[in-house]
Formats: structure tokens, C-alpha cells, sequence
């Protein structure tokens, strides 16, 4: 276990060197310049030049990278271009409330997704089961800005039965979080239909039938451990994407996240602030990775980490 992590943990390294590397040049490419969105309309060529100076902007581009990677490995993530305050605290201030949204989001998708798949696997080939699936697939295509916009016309300007946008209730996060977890739990869904259908075609489930053990038991105490495993693989990379899928889905109701954040870094080209955020990101992203990992020696003793 222990050599397994360790394994992990370098991994990560040039995992995230090259999140950061495309970041940077990325936003090299994006039209604009930082030190004249500081300085202002009214600004003289020698005020945008010394601003530029004073961000470092006015060095070789890999100088700024490789200044910038030293400075992440110290702690320092450097300071917000558009506010002046470290990147650090305006991550921190945001991420809880992005978190909070994926945590419900990812809810809907593991209780939708399983509780669907399992209903399919069991009446394979019926009306339910093309019902589900073709349900399903209506759910991977949707687009989360769509759906999230149908949802406030619907439910939130409709009916009056949610808030259209913000964030402090509990109320205010059912609609942001069906949207988000609406594709999550279709994907889920498939696989987990999937993945129970291969398992209860094994000798060890007729045996159980075979004895008399009732099809509840059989399911949801037999097949349906086994079956997690990869189920559990498409969790952890739903997770992930929920992660970066909030940044469309803050947007469109006006969340103060980290996804709304990233979206205004990039509109005033706050270098620092984009690089921050999706490092953050992305580490996130990585040790939920690793967690799923873990969690298939939970879920089966039999299971070595390689």
C-alpha cells in the first residue's frame, strides 16, 4: 500500500507541470493585455509599461513560467491581477461553495445512476429497461447550460418553486445540482446496467437462486458489491468533471464558485488567478482519483494495487 502511493504521489508531479504549462500558453494566446486592463482606457504608454514591469510581464515567456512553477513549489500561488489580493485566499473563499455544489450533485448522480441501472439490469430487454436506457442517453446528451437555463424558465420563473439564481439556501442548490448530476447519473446508469448484468450471469448468483435466496438479497447484497467496481471508476471521473463542469453551471446561476471565478479570471486575462484556480482543479481532481483507487481494495479484499 504504502509503495502504491508513493507511486501515486510522483506521479502527480508532471501531472500537474503539464496542467500548468498548457495553462500559461493558453493564455498567451488569448487576445489582450493585462497591464492595459489594470491601467485603465486613459492610461500613457510609460504607465502601461511600468504595470507590465511590475507583473513580470516584460520577460521571456519561459522565465515567467519557470518563476511562476518555483513559486506554486513555495506555497505561493502569486497575486489576483484584477483585485491585488493572493490567489490562494480567492480560491479559498469560493471553494467551498463549488464543493458543496458537486457533493449534491455527485448524490443525485450515484443514487440516480445506480438505482436506474440496477432497475434496468433486472428487466433486461423489457419496456422498462429501453425506457430507462433511452432516458438515459437523453440525459448524456443534454447540454449542462440548456438544461440549466430550461430549469429556471420552468421551475424557478414558472412555477416560483426555486430561487432563479444565488446561493445560500438549500433551495438555491436543487436546481444547480439536477443540472450538474442529470449527465453524471445517465453515465453511471449505463455502466452500472452494464456491470450488473455481466455479474448476475455468474455461477455464484444461480447458485444463491438455485437455494432459494430472494432476488432482493441477491441483488443488492451479492451482485450489486461486485458490480460497483467499475461503477466506482466512472464515479471518481464524474467528480472530477463535476469539478470543472461548474464553471459553466455557476455562471448561469450567478454562483460565486470557483468556476465563476476561473470565468471572470480569463475575461480581464488574470493570468495568476486562471493558473491558481484550475491547478487547484486539477489536484482536486487527482486525489479523487486516487481515492477511487483505494476504494476497490474496500470494496474487494481480492483486489492488489499495482
Amino acid at each position: 500500500m504504502f509503495i502504491f502511493l508513493l507511486r501515486r504521489l510522483v506521479q502527480i508531479v508532471p501531472v500537474l507541470l503539464g496542467v500548468t504549462l498548457m495553462v500559461f500558453l493558453i493564455m498567451q494566446m488569448v487576445p489582450g493585455d493585462p497591464a492595459v486592463l489594470v491601467a485603465g482606457e486613459g492610461a500613457t504608454d510609460e504607465q502601461v509599461d511600468a504595470i507590465r514591469h511590475d507583473l513580470g510581464l516584460d520577460q521571456p515567456l519561459a522565465l515567467q513560467y519557470v518563476s511562476y512553477v518555483g513559486d506554486v513549489v513555495k506555497g505561493d500561488f502569486g497575486e489576483s491581477i484584477r483585485t491585488s489580493r493572493p490567489v490562494l485566499d480567492e480560491i479559498l473563499v469560493r471553494l467551498p461553495i463549488t464543493l458543496e455544489l458537486a457533493f449534491w450533485s455527485i448524490v443525485i448522480t450515484v443514487v440516480l445512476g445506480v438505482l436506474i441501472g440496477i432497475i434496468a439490469a433486472t428487466k433486461q430487454n423489457s419496456f422498462t429497461d429501453v425506457g430507462l436506457m433511452m432516458v438515459a442517453l437523453l440525459g448524456v446528451s443534454l447540454p449542462n447550460f440548456w438544461l440549466g437555463l430550461m430549469l429556471i424558465i420552468y421551475f424557478s420563473v414558472g412555477l416560483q418553486w426555486f430561487p432563479v439564481a444565488g446561493w445560500g439556501t438549500f433551495s438555491h442548490i436543487i436546481l444547480p445540482a439536477i443540472t450538474l448530476g442529470t449527465g453524471g447519473a445517465a453515465i453511471v446508469a449505463r455502466m452500472t446496467r452494464a456491470s450488473m448484468l455481466e455479474v448476475i450471469r455468474q455461477d455464484y448468483i444461480r447458485t444463491a437462486k438455485a437455494k432459494g435466496v430472494r432476488q432482493r438479497l441477491i441483488i443488492y447484497k451479492h451482485a450489486l458489491k461486485n458490480a460497483l467496481i467499475p461503477v466506482i471508476t466512472v464515479v471518481g471521473l464524474q467528480f472530477g468533471a463535476l469539478l470543472g463542469g461548474t464553471v459553466l453551471t455557476e455562471s448561469v446561476f450567478a454562483i460565486n464558485g470557483v468556476g465563476r471565478l476561473i470565468i471572470d479570471a480569463i475575461r480581464m486575462r488574470d493570468l495568476p488567478l486562471v493558473q491558481g484556480s484550475i491547478l487547484f482543479v486539477s489536484v482536486l481532481f487527482v486525489i479523487v482519483n486516487l481515492l477511487v483507487d483505494l476504494s476497490y481494495r474496500f470494496l474487494n479484499k481480492r483486489v492488489e494495487l499495482n
